[in-house]
């Protein structure tokens, strides 16, 4: 039985837990992986500004510090932005995925323009970043949002009637509008919308969070992992370090 840790990059409850585990759902996976859910132990209110994102690579980077020392055979990021990815593939032997690439990627794959749908445009910037890095900026044909605030928690639960058919409205104008061909989720807290804009859009929708379970047992299927010669490991191992001053940031949140 292979393991993959799911990183939740916010502290949350267990019920809330289980609406980010729901993606599991919207994936057909082998009976021989499990998928563990963890949160962080400390992150910022939300993904807007620069130290937003520094807080949020430190603390996805030390919830998977010890994935592979507790048997995890893979780690997946739960967060369009990646955070704590290219840190813990510097850490860790074992597969590391994150969706932000991953979709960008996949909607290359799948057609010759993507647009991104998102809740709200302070996200905007992750989007540019993951573009930047992949150098595919002209094969994105728009980003769009619906102007709505994410929670991180509840995600979209008792907002599907409203929420709903305004992504499905923007996602119309990418495809018009903007030549589109493929549409990708621009958060996984949106995954809930993905089965309602399949079923109503001529182009495929690419939902973030599954793929990268999807990608996780592929890849672990195909024995392969990430280049040491892309991410060196650190001459200088602080894993004491970066574990002593989450302890103090939990410890203060409580």
């Amino acid at each position: 039985m292979k393991r993959v840790l799911v990183i939740i990059p916010f502290p949350m409850s267990e019920e809330s837990r289980n609406q980010r585990r729901a993606q599991l759902d919207a994936v057909q996976l082998g009976p021989d992986i499990e998928f563990v859910f963890e949160s962080v132990r400390a992150a910022p209110k939300n993904y807007v500004s620069a130290s937003d994102m520094a807080l949020a690579e430190f603390g996805a980077l030390e919830a998977g510090l010890e994935a592979e020392a507790r048997g995890f055979d893979a780690v997946c990021i739960d967060t369009m932005s990646d955070s704590g990815m290219a840190g813990l593939r510097s850490e860790l032997s074992i597969p590391v995925i994150g969706p932000g690439r991953a979709s960008v990627l996949m909607a290359m794959m799948l057609g010759h323009r993507f647009s991104i749908i998102a809740m709200w445009p302070h996200w905007q910037h992750l989007y540019r970043k993951t573009m930047m890095e992949l150098g595919v900026e002209d094969h994105c044909a728009s980003v769009r949002w619906i102007d709505a605030a994410p929670d991180n928690q509840s995600l979209l639960a008792g907002k599907e009637s409203d929420v709903f058919p305004a992504l499905e409205a923007i996602a119309w104008r990418c495809i018009k509008e903007d030549g589109a061909d493929v549409i990708l989720l621009g958060s996984t807290t949106m995954h809930e919308a993905h089965a309602y804009l399949a079923e109503r859009l001529p182009v495929p929708v690419v939902n973030p969070g599954p793929l990268t379970y999807k990608l996780a047992e592929t890849v672990l299927g195909l024995g392969l992992s990430h280049s040491r010669g892309a991410y060196p490991t650190t001459l200088a191992p602080r894993r004491d370090v970066i574990h002593a001053m989450l302890d103090a940031a939990e410890k203060h949140e409580s």
